[in-house]
């Protein structure tokens, strides 16, 4: 699969979208986030429009972050070992049924137990993901030449972040004027698009024979730990997103937010939701169409700084376009962060251990989204809406200053050590 050096001297982004395999890969990526995104919005405005505690929105985070963190470790070594596109085949077809069921226990209300049902399939949710995450990240080697994987992995982060502005707008907007019924069935058939194209993926490029080898499954996974703690660049990049996001991310919250502090409906909602994502979809494409970032650590280092007082802004506006304006710019701070971080774990990381080593990084990232969502619904509770923003966006603030001082090979990383 290697591509000749002239060949490289064109458009890599074009030659990628000639690989029929890759593209399909994309498409897998855009529908089933499409779909999972609206989703996202339409159960977290149910669910609070039923309870009115944004403590129930931080248990959505909860019920979903347990079960994938719970199986990340073994389901990076099934994508070690196993088929990764009939893993993902799998995970998606789960991710479908739980859409379906959620879609059922919205419909029917049924008091109290409405809740109860909708953390379930969540937590179905949650399982599905911990699986598909490992498999996803590991297949993109499979498909694409070594010299393209940088840009292969921005790519597959921009089509998430695309897929991520339009799926909480369409979101917001299909259950405003189409209703409960109608958008589960647009989510549903996003999925199942999604699930045809991973079908049509042919993997051309085997595993390797470190990966199919027989070892205990208990020292395959002491290996993939022990790779993530002993890079110090992996680990500093983890960590600093782990506790960034943990902290300064808001976006459990909006519902309350939306409804309570600055007053729109659910279209409101899907504006909000989306800022971030159109953010950082703009700012991918622009990075996909120039050179990587030379000074990658201390780029990394600013964007997540900049990320943070844009949380600090937005936790202390009470104006919807000063707050969708501080959000669309969070975005394109983070997703600068998401490129290096990606690039990072693609080109550092064996073939025969990315299913493993993306384990880990699914246990850090469901740690900084999911269990940071229940900390800004538990943080909310106590402090206030507001003022528990303001709160995490200090402590992101913080977790960068002591980064900086305490990671020294993180900043000074460059792109040229990435390639080698």
């Amino acid at each position: 699969m290697a591509v000749p050096k002239e060949l490289m001297q064109h458009n890599q982004t074009a030659i990628l979208l000639k690989i029929p395999s890759y593209r399909n890969f994309l498409c897998t990526r855009l529908f089933l986030t499409l779909g999972f995104q609206m989703q996202a919005v339409i159960v977290g405005w149910e669910l609070f429009k039923l309870t009115k505690d944004p403590f129930s929105l931080g248990l959505i985070g909860l019920a979903e972050a347990i079960p994938a963190i719970g199986v990340a470790l073994y389901a990076g070594h099934i994508a070690d070992v196993y088929n990764r596109k009939s893993i993902m085949r799998l995970a998606i077809l789960v991710l479908l049924l739980a859409s379906v069921g959620l879609n059922l226990a919205l419909h029917q209300a049924l008091g109290d137990s409405v809740s109860f049902w909708v953390y379930t399939f969540i937590f179905i949710s949650g399982i599905a993901r911990g699986f598909y995450a490992p498999a996803s990240f590991s297949l993109i080697s499979q498909l694409v030449p070594r010299e393209l994987l940088a840009r292969g992995s921005t790519l597959n982060s921009t089509t998430w972040q695309f897929a991520a502005v339009v799926g909480p707008a369409f979101g917001g907007f299909a259950y405003a004027y189409i209703g409960l019924q109608g958008s589960f069935f647009i989510i549903s058939s996003l999925m199942f698009l999604s699930f045809l194209a991973i079908s049509q993926v042919k993997v051309a490029k085997p595993l390797s024979a470190a990966s199919v080898q027989t070892e205990p499954i208990l020292g395959r996974l002491k290996e993939g730990i022990n790779f993530v703690f002993g890079n110090k660049v992996i680990l500093s990049a983890l960590s600093l997103d782990l506790f960034s996001v943990l902290f300064g991310g808001a976006t459990a919250l909006l519902p309350v937010f939306a409804d309570e502090i600055l007053q729109t409906g659910p279209q409101g909602l899907g504006f909000l939701k989306a800022a971030p994502s159109f953010g950082a979809v703009l700012t991918m494409i622009y990075l996909s169409m120039r050179k990587p970032i030379h000074k990658a650590g201390i780029v990394l280092l600013k964007a997540v700084a900049c990320f943070g007082i844009c949380m600090l802004l937005f936790g202390l506006s009470e104006s919807f376009w000063l707050s969708l304006f501080v959000l669309f710019l969070s975005g394109a701070f983070d997703s600068v962060s998401v490129v290096i971080r990606s690039n990072i774990l693609q080109l550092q990381t064996p073939d025969h251990m990315r299913g493993r080593v993306s384990s880990v990084n699914t246990i850090f990232i469901g740690s900084s989204n999911e269990i940071g969502a229940f900390e800004s619904g538990l943080a909310a509770k106590l402090l206030g809406t507001a003022q528990s923003v303001v709160f995490g966006a200090c402590i992101t603030l913080g977790v960068v200053g002591l980064t900086w001082w305490k990671a020294p090979s993180l900043k000074a990383l460059t792109f040229d050590d990435l390639q080698r």
